[in-house]
């Protein structure tokens, strides 16, 4: 596959909920391996665009590109087959199944037994093992029930379950949100480890200077709008929050992009 343009590219995208419009001819984009931060405040659009890249949500108007090719998504499962995953602010994981039933949740392995086919636990428990110690949780066990695991441990499982199976493009929807500053540092640095796995992420928080710390470009929604797309260095997380705060002209930003 060429990677000459954009890994995914969204073109005037529009979404209405009656009378209301959360997308407004909305142009996005993420290239191959590149961290963007998504940030606005609350009825932005955020989660919104968030939903139409998994499939959750049917634009109104618009095209989404992905490797070069036009999709339409039914349902998350089609951008989920072509590697396109979202870490939820709840994480949506089951709390009283245990971390390896979580992480294989309706992709459990398999084996055969005869004529018919049974869940391979002893399979999934060893790849749980391996895949929590790879992401630096060497003292779980993977039959521990979920609801006792932190937070943070809790985040990284999610991430962990979209990089195993095969994510392209990761989105993390508040990923630091009810953390304890340790646990938020360490789910910034699952970020870039996707980084360097030359996975690309989509960072939406309401913490700039958590965006700010591990994105590439910083791309700011106003009630349904794109109205600031620049590399990071361009501006300052202070400046950012002027722009969302409508304080500083998101113009006055843009405009240092040559």
């Amino acid at each position: 596959m060429s990677k000459s343009g954009p890994l995914l590219r969204l073109e005037g995208i529009v979404k209405r909920f009656g009378a209301v419009i959360a997308l407004n001819n909305v142009d996005f984009h993420v290239n191959y391996g590149e961290v963007v931060g998504l940030v606005g405040d609350n009825g932005a659009g955020k989660s919104t665009l968030a939903k139409i890249i998994v499939g959750y949500y049917k634009p109104d108007k618009g095209r989404i590109i992905f490797e070069g090719r036009e999709v339409k998504f039914k349902s998350p499962a089609d951008a989920r087959r072509l590697g396109i995953e979202i870490v939820y602010q709840d994480m949506a994981l089951v709390p009283y199944l245990s971390v390896y039933r979580n992480l294989f949740l309706n992709r459990e392995l398999t084996k055969k037994i005869g004529f018919i086919r049974i869940l391979d636990k002893k399979k999934m428990r060893e790849l749980t093992s391996k895949l929590l110690a790879d992401i630096g949780i060497k003292r779980r066990d993977p039959d521990i029930s979920v609801g006792l695991l932190s937070g943070g441990e809790r985040q990284s499982i999610a991430i962990a379950r979209a990089v195993h199976f095969g994510a392209k493009l990761v989105i993390l929807d508040e990923p630091t949100s009810a953390l304890s500053i340790r646990e938020s540092e360490r789910v910034l640095e699952y970020v870039l480890e996707l980084k360097k796995r030359g996975i690309s992420s989509i960072v939406i928080s309401h913490n700039i200077y958590h965006v700010y710390s591990v994105s590439d470009r910083i791309v700011v929604l106003d009630r349904g709008v794109k109205v600031l797309d620049v590399p990071r260095d361009v501006a300052t997380p202070e400046e950012i929050i002027d722009v969302i705060a409508h304080r500083k002209s998101p113009k006055e930003i843009q405009a240092r992009v040559s």
